[in-house]
This record gives structure tokens, sequence and C-alpha cells, in this order.
């Protein structure tokens, strides 16, 4: 039985992993599939990987690129999820910002640097014409975090998926300001470059069970009401998120690479732009 880590955000859209583990699918290729949860997101999950904490990450798409350009030992191995993440700006309940031009010069919540909460600001303030170099952040760490500096007035706002936020924005918590979908396919398949040099063959067949479980997640019978109920969301915000959510079964291609690349470089998120052999590894 080979041990592989595999690290992702507690989060719907990785309920496949979740539902492959529970059948035993990996475990009957011999493959000892631990799977961690990582609230913190993107940035933890990087780090993660530098440090062999965890050996697979299903992460961001931004986020893995920016820290393969700065050094991740890494690569992408394939899509996970191809539509766009959908970023919701939220602000505290009782906020006097009522739109996103008011948000301008104020001061943003992130998990942490590098995090994807805070390239998504980014991409977001250069939506709205702002200077990215004024931006202003407050680290917070976790959703608990978010809503002490939302309340108190350490930071004035906050982006995060706008499905899993909506329970707090449901709760009188959170209010919704905008929406910032990402310009770009959302979650990929990121994998240590030593475990795929010594163990290429577990990873290729990783690969193949949860592609063939993302192929039929849609139509597994009552899956919008076990969503609903792992991820405590109401029933009728999961059946649009399935609406708009489509799973991938093939790698990245060099032009959307490029284009992923492009756009970054012009945010100054990274400062070069690598080959598609440098990020992507291609079986």
């Amino acid at each position: 039985m080979t041990t592989i880590k595999i690290a992702g955000v507690p989060e719907h859209f990785n309920l496949p992993w979740h539902l492959a583990i529970k059948e035993q699918a990996f475990e009957k290729q011999n493959i000892d599939l631990q799977w961690t949860d990582v609230p913190e997101g993107t940035g933890k999950m990087c780090q993660m990987l530098r440090s062999g904490q965890t050996d697979i990450a299903v992460i961001l798409t931004e986020g893995i690129v920016k820290d393969i350009s700065a050094g991740n030992p890494s690569k992408i191995i394939q899509m996970y999820v191809e539509s766009p993440l959908i970023w919701g700006i939220h602000v505290g309940a009782n906020s006097n910002y009522k739109t996103v031009n008011d948000l301008k010069n104020k001061k943003v919540a992130i998990s942490r640097i590098g995090s994807d909460s805070q390239l998504m600001t980014y991409v977001n303030a250069d939506n709205q014409g702002w200077k990215i170099d004024e931006l202003q952040f407050e680290i917070v760490n976790t959703i608990d975090g978010v809503v002490e500096a939302l309340t108190n007035g350490t930071a004035d706002y906050f982006m995060w998926e706008y499905f899993m936020t909506k329970p707090l924005v449901d709760k009188g918590i959170f209010r919704k300001v905008a929406d910032c979908p990402t310009p770009w396919p959302c979650f990929v398949i990121a994998v240590r470059e030593e475990v795929l040099n010594n163990q290429p063959e577990i990873i290729q067949t990783l690969l193949e069970i949860i592609n063939q479980t993302t192929t039929t997640f849609k139509n597994i019978p009552s899956i919008d009401n076990k969503l609903a109920e792992k991820y405590h969301q109401k029933l009728e915000d999961i059946q649009e998120w399935l609406a708009l959510t489509e799973w991938s079964q093939k790698n990245i291609d060099e032009n959307s690479l490029n284009n992923i690349q492009k756009q970054l470089f012009q945010l100054k998120i990274i400062d070069k732009i690598g080959t598609f052999e440098e990020i992507v590894k291609t079986f």
C-alpha cells in the first residue's frame, strides 16, 4: 500500500474526493490516500507542498501558478474544476459601505500573504481601475478571523467563494456588495515533483479514479441534498452552484496557462512568465 498525502479546502468542490475515499476506490488500487482539510486555503497549501507536508494539493489555479513561478517544486497535473470561481466581495452586515466603489483605498482582510483572498483583491482592483499598489491588507488567517475583523472594523471587506460564504450572509454577519468571477478555470491538481518523479504510475492511477468520480458526480441520486447537509447550505443555493460548476478530466493547455500568466504578470503578481514544461506535467 502506497501512502499519498493530499490537501484541499473543506468545501463542496472536494466532495468527489471524499466519496471516492469512502468507497475505498483508492484503497482497492493499493493507494492509502490521506486527506487533510486546509481551511486556511491556497497560501497554506503552497507551504505544505514546499515542506512536504502534503504530496498533492487541490488548489486554486492563480495561487499555485504564482507559487511555482516563485520556486515551489511542484507541477500542475490536471485541471480539477474548469468553471470560474465566483468570489463574493463582502463587508460586515452593519458596514456603511454599500457598493464596490465605496471600498476603494479601504483595508481588505486576507487569510495570509500570497493567498487567493489576496490575489483576487488585485484582480478586483484592476477590474475597478484602482491602483493595486495602494491596496491595504489585514491578515486574519481563518474565516473566524474575518468575522472578527469585519465586525470590529480592523478590516473593511473580504473576498471569498460566494456560495461557501453565503451562510454567513444569511445569518446577518456579512453583506455581499458584488461578485468577482475568476477569469480562468478555478481549481487544479498540483503534485510535488519528487512524488511525480518517484511514483508517476501511482499519480496516474489516482487521476483515473478521481476522473471517474467527477464524471458521474452530478448524476448521483440526491447529491444536492447530500451537499446541502454536509456543507450547511440551502438546497436552492447548492442547486444553483451545481448548475454553474463543471469538473474537468483533462490537463490545462498551453494557451490557457499563458493567458493566466499574462494576466498575473500584468497585475505584478508574478515577475516572470514560465514555460509550459516548468509549470505543467503531462503524462
